[in-house]
């Protein structure tokens, strides 16, 4: 298939605030059916010589203050999993190797300028940015040595190897953490959100001392009965903030495209609210001294997606009729499980709530996906560009 060469013309102000030249290659890619300008080489690179040289000079200190910690402590050989186990230092020095170096890059991609996601993400919702990325990045470590302990159970290394190791591992968590520093945005962020969320659920119902809390209820897993309670707490709290973060920098970007009013203002307050409430039944757990409140927040969460599921249709712009109905589908799927939970007693507490908040939680991220794809659809000053064989 043959391809031909067009000259790009755009506006003066876009070319300055870009720092572009004439003679920059970009390149067209159909995106979500629309045609994007991408540059053909991206400045984003992880493997420019400047900055190779970070994860890998980070990677050697940590690997050498490893080895000379290990001589210290005298420990001549590390097995791989268990207490001052190899796996262990593997872990806390990948967090905060890795956690150093996304905060750097992160803070540091803020002058780039075609990057528009930190420009827009206020300095108040950097920790929890920060702190999602590193919870993800224990998570993935975590879940890697505990396969690897599988595979070789009883394996142990000497100082020199175990540093080497370290130091190989240390390189790779470093180049992915700067990558994700320089490529995170919007769809990046909901999808950590998601994973924080499922991740902590998933590991509070994995390692609660209670084998039949789904007899009682979902809550439970955040009461004192369980041993995992603080840890779905936190994940309810985390993902709150998370979500908050990410609702602040949708809003904001959306105001280049659309001025403000009042329909933008009650969505961005009642996507706030739900994000709120999700965070107080965390705050709140289902606990004897709390279960008022617990309920009353948790209420307050379930009547704050009704209201967005009703009210999208007026306060979303360009909406489209596929997306209405499919609000319109989830709001009666939730009304039909409550009648098989509360009119005909089919669906236990359990299942209720986990279909529930599955189903509502799911229609949010497509409502914040929603809204993120209307940034992308043009600015107030419009581009016109002419193609030119």
């Amino acid at each position: 298939m043959k391809s031909k060469d067009f000259n790009l013309k755009i506006p003066a102000d876009i070319s300055e605030q870009l720092k572009l030249e004439d003679g920059t290659p970009v390149k067209l890619v159909v995106k979500r059916d629309r045609l994007v300008v991408e540059f053909a080489e991206s400045r984003r690179r992880i493997f420019q010589n400047k900055i190779m040289w970070w994860p890998v000079i980070t990677a050697l200190v940590v690997s050498i203050g490893y080895y000379i910690f290990c001589r210290w402590q005298g420990l001549r050989h590390l097995k791989l999993s268990g207490n001052d186990s190899l796996a262990t230092g593997l872990i806390v020095t990948g967090v905060v190797m890795g956690t150093l170096l996304f905060t750097i890059f992160f803070i540091r991609d803020r002058n780039n300028p075609q990057n528009h996601f930190t420009k827009n993400i206020y300095w108040r919702n950097f920790p929890v940015i920060v702190l999602s990325f590193a919870l993800i990045l224990a998570l993935v470590l975590v879940g890697s040595m505990w396969l690897l302990g599988m595979l070789f159970n009883g394996a142990s290394f000497d100082r020199i190897t175990s540093s080497i190791i370290i130091f190989v591992f240390g390189v790779f968590i470093n180049l992915a953490m700067i990558y994700f520093a320089q490529a995170v945005d919007a769809g990046v962020l909901s999808t950590v959100l998601t994973l924080v969320i499922i991740s902590g659920v998933v590991i509070s119902m994995a390692v609660n001392n209670e084998r039949y809390w789904w007899q009682h209820n979902l809550s439970f897993l955040g009461t004192r009965n369980a041993s995992s309670g603080w840890q779905f707490n936190a994940t309810l709290i985390l993902s709150a903030l998370l979500m908050i973060a990410l609702i602040d920098y949708l809003f904001v970007s959306l105001q280049e495209n659309y001025p403000v009013s009042l329909r933008l203002t009650l969505l961005r307050g009642l996507l706030t609210l739900t994000a709120l409430n999700l965070g107080l039944v965390g705050v709140f757990p289902n606990n004897v001294s709390s279960h008022m409140l617990h309920d009353q927040v948790a209420s307050f969460l379930i009547y704050c997606v009704i209201a967005l599921i009703i009210g999208v249709r007026w306060l979303l712009p360009q909406i489209t009729k596929e997306f209405l109905y499919l609000s319109y589908g989830v709001g009666a799927a939730l009304v039909v499980a409550e009648v098989m939970f509360r009119g005909i007693g089919y669906f236990s507490l359990t299942a209720f709530e986990m279909v529930a908040f599955v189903m509502a939680f799911g229609w949010l991220l497509m409502l914040l996906d929603r809204i993120e794809s209307l940034i992308n659809v043009g600015t107030e000053s419009e581009i016109f560009a002419d193609l030119e064989d």
